[in-house]
């Protein structure tokens, strides 16, 4: 079975497309079968690459975001995929007004790992690229445990 992922975040350009490369690199390395992608609520970064900041500190863990470019969900992504993990609560309401009936509801990523609460914070904005990594590399191990 493959599993068909998506990770949600505001712009597409810190913390989905950071989770779309763990998650997808980390879900090799353990033989699952999975298909990731990202997106952000909102447009304003269609077509661009990743933050540099986050390119260079998921870099210096091993992983490439080089080839990821940011895009806006779609209602189609609510059938693409099985499981849409947003970053925030902020996300988890404008992806679930997005939600058509019968659509694949989104959930908190953090979800799978608890011991850091319920939300990402945007590096964006604080600037803290290796503890968001720190965070995502848990819940994308904690995703990886659940899809098992």
């Amino acid at each position: 079975m493959t599993h068909r992922i998506l990770f949600v975040c505001l712009g597409n350009i810190c913390r989905s497309p950071t989770a779309e490369g763990v998650f997808r690199a980390l879900a090799k390395a353990e033989g699952l079968s999975v298909t990731v992608d990202s997106c952000g609520t909102g447009g304003w970064h269609t077509g661009e690459a990743p933050n540099p900041p986050a390119v260079i500190a998921a870099q210096a863990r091993g992983y490439d975001l080089s080839a990821l470019r940011a895009r806006q969900i779609t209602a189609e992504d609510f059938t693409r995929f099985d499981r849409i993990l947003v970053m925030d609560r902020a996300n988890l309401r404008d992806t679930r007004a997005l939600c058509p009936a019968g659509g694949t509801e989104p959930e908190l990523f953090l979800t799978y790992a608890p011991q850091h609460g319920t939300e990402v914070p945007d590096p964006w904005y604080t600037g803290e690229y290796d503890r968001v990594l720190d965070m995502i590399e848990d819940a994308a191990g904690g995703l990886i445990a659940a899809l098992r």
